[in-house]
């Protein structure tokens, strides 16, 4: 049986070994259920559902606008499916989500990466009846990411880390380039869900107040992040 090794930082280390966790039994029943997850994704077929995003029973409704734009945007363009940088088009055609803040708050202009965007986008003769397997292991990412953050729901955030963090499609390609990485994404994504929440709570406020809230709350986190980051690993 092939091993694999898993490396965590010392703070999450130290309490796995504290409280005696079966690591190897746990990673294997996570490893179980993103496999059902994302096998499923790939084996759906778009054109037999009325509804395509109905699988997708976790994903708020703004989410799952995004993933229905992508899979037109993919279908107008021919697309053989519905890939990585479809969905990324979908956050981005939403128009009105946290993941666009996020952007922004890492000074990357939603406008940048569909500039970015528009230059690889390819079509063809395609019927796009499926996601392509970056795209359903960029959706996978999406969930487990909301679920390792604690969240109930899945958001156009975590959807955005799924996309940057997925090492193979192009809209990871072209986020990585414009500079919002999976570790710039998560950790700012962290940030801005505490600032945002603070936010809405109060009346609405332009764009750059936003923006500058959510840096505010951003730096603490990110030189905590520096800190641990950059101590040493250990290998379990």
């Amino acid at each position: 049986m092939p091993k694999i090794n898993v490396y965590l930082p010392d703070e999450l280390a130290e309490g796995v070994k504290t409280a005696n966790l079966p690591v190897s039994a746990i990673c294997q029943r996570a490893l179980e259920q993103s496999v059902r997850r994302v096998t499923a994704i790939r084996a759906t077929v778009l054109g037999e559902l009325d509804d395509p995003t109905a699988q997708l029973s976790q994903f708020t409704d703004r989410a799952r606008t995004a993933v229905k734009l992508a899979i037109t945007k993919a279908r107008e363009d021919g697309a053989a499916a519905v890939g990585t940088e479809h969905l990324l088009h979908g956050v981005l055609a939403e128009g009105a989500n946290l993941a666009l803040k996020v952007l922004r708050a890492i000074e990357v202009e939603p406008a940048q990466v569909e500039r970015a965007l528009s230059k690889v986008m390819s079509g063809g003769g395609g019927e796009a009846t499926r996601f392509s397997g970056p795209a359903a292991n960029a959706l996978e990412l999406t969930v487990t990411d909301a679920i390792a953050l604690g969240h109930n729901y899945v958001g156009c955030e975590h959807l955005l880390i799924g996309l940057a963090t997925e090492p193979d499609g192009t809209a990871g390609g072209v986020l990585r380039e414009l500079g919002a990485d999976g570790r710039a994404v998560r950790r700012t994504v962290v940030a801005a869900l505490s600032g945002y929440a603070h936010l809405r709570a109060q009346s609405p406020a332009p764009e750059a107040v936003i923006a500058s809230v959510v840096q505010q709350q951003l730096r603490p986190v990110l030189e905590r992040l520096d800190r641990l980051e950059s101590e040493p690993r250990t290998r379990n």
